[in-house]
């Protein structure tokens, strides 16, 4: 799985690229039209210019509807959205996350979609555990934009260029660490190392405690985990910064935490990072050398699986849209109609749609084709997706990031993390 780099010509296939943005129309003023509808994502620049084309397709489809884009980064959507939803001004279609989509629907933000299917929203050939995926309480109020799991891209071209061992999909946790200080060692680079600091990101933990037979989460929505475990994931991270195997405290401080562009790849301070695997269409935009993708460290011969097949992100509507109908006639555009599937491409994830896989299909580069042999090869290695996880589950991640740069700048030892994490954890999901 060694894709080559995201070239202009694949741009233009989709109808992106030098103009960007603008010819796109994503900052073009609203038209008169009888239903104007915002529709808000996070995601990078490639992914605004492929929303961009898939939004004047519809509109030229449907001259009485007119969209109009806010986009920007992970870290400041949902403070964003937070703000907008609570002063009952949420965007009509709503980019939504697995992580949150439980807080938003219980807080009766998002408006119940199973009214509208099938005549409006036409997705069942997703199979059950796709669209139930965007469930809350026996209630759809998501659509599956795209199936994804967790994944380390990694810069094969420099490991190449560097004569170092390009990364095994059933490698442990200790020969990542252990390969990321040799590729520090060979590079001969100051400030560059083979693995980024992933002791802040949630799913990588995650992974960690479910290959121990653990969640991050229990059914009833607590901690399933202790300040033990803790302890030792934070502990495991500290140990390979001690030893120079991953970047120093400052230097990892620069990832900005679901940024694209400012992650230890895209900065060139790591040659490998742990992420979503269709986040490689962004990274390889950024990226001037070929990337790769393989799995999650394994837990070793006897572990459970870590990993889990999941929503990329989904389609919601906000609980007030005054175009809600509209609103789910393009979310069901976006996951249905072929030449949308054409322009959008796999920068979401593979389609859960059968379909739209097979309308797709023919088109991709090699680039995209390895988002969907990676997700077709981890099909048989991967567990049951876990429940979604409950209200305040953004907070906890921010809480994990904050409390590892605790122990990475030295205030904390990984034992007093530990504790601590599971403390505050704790008294997050008790009040959410």
């Amino acid at each position: 799985m060694t894709p080559p780099r995201l070239t202009r010509r694949h741009a233009l296939k989709v109808g992106i690229g030098v103009a960007g943005l603008a010819a796109a129309g994503l900052d073009r003023p609203a038209r008169a039209a009888e239903a104007q509808l915002r529709m808000a994502w996070w995601g990078s620049k490639a992914r605004a210019d492929r929303t961009a084309a898939a939004n004047r397709l519809y509109e030229a489809a449907h001259p009485a509807v007119s969209i109009k884009g806010e986009t920007m980064g992970w870290p400041d959507y949902w403070p964003k959205l937070a703000t907008q939803a609570a002063g009952g001004n949420a965007p009509d279609l709503i980019q939504m996350d697995y992580g949150y989509i439980v807080e938003y629907a219980r807080r009766g933000l998002l408006l119940p979609l199973d009214d509208y299917m099938p005549s409006v929203l036409t997705i069942a050939d997703f199979g059950a555990a796709a669209i139930d995926c965007g469930r809350v309480d026996g209630k759809l109020y998501g659509v599956n934009l795209g199936l994804n799991s967790t994944a380390f891209i990694y810069d094969e071209e420099t490991l190449r260029s560097i004569s170092a061992e390009i990364p095994a999909w059933d490698w442990s946790w200790d020969q990542w660490g252990a390969w990321s200080l040799r590729v520090a060692q060979a590079s001969k680079r100051d400030g560059y190392w083979g693995l980024q600091d992933a002791g802040g990101l949630a799913p990588s933990l995650e992974c960690w405690l479910r290959q121990q037979g653990m969640a991050m989460y229990t059914a009833e929505g607590q901690l399933g985990f202790g300040a033990a475990e803790a302890a030792g994931w934070y502990g495991f991270w500290h140990e390979l910064r001690q030893k120079g195997a991953i970047p120093s405290a400052d230097v990892q401080a620069l990832d900005k935490g679901g940024a694209t562009e400012t992650s230890m790849l895209a900065l060139g301070h790591a040659a490998a990072i742990s992420t979503n695997s269709n986040q490689l269409v962004a990274h390889q935009a950024l990226v001037p050398t070929r990337l790769g993708l393989t799995m999650q460290p394994s837990g070793g011969p006897d572990a459970k699986p870590g990993q889990f097949m999941k929503p990329s992100m989904l389609w919601s509507v906000a609980a007030r849209s005054k175009q809600a109908e509209e609103a789910v006639r393009v979310a069901s555009f976006y996951v249905a109609d072929g030449e949308a599937a054409k322009l959008l491409g796999v920068e979401r994830g593979i389609p859960a749609s059968a379909a739209m896989r097979a309308a797709i299909a023919p088109g991709l580069e090699a680039l995209d084709r390895a988002m969907l042999d990676y997700v077709d090869f981890i099909a048989d290695k991967v567990a049951p997706l876990p429940p979604s996880p409950p209200k305040g589950t953004g907070e906890v991640g921010i809480l994990l990031r904050r409390i590892n740069e605790q122990v990475g700048f030295g205030q904390i030892s990984a034992e007093e993390a530990g504790r601590q994490f599971i403390t505050e954890a704790a008294a997050i999901l008790g009040r959410s």
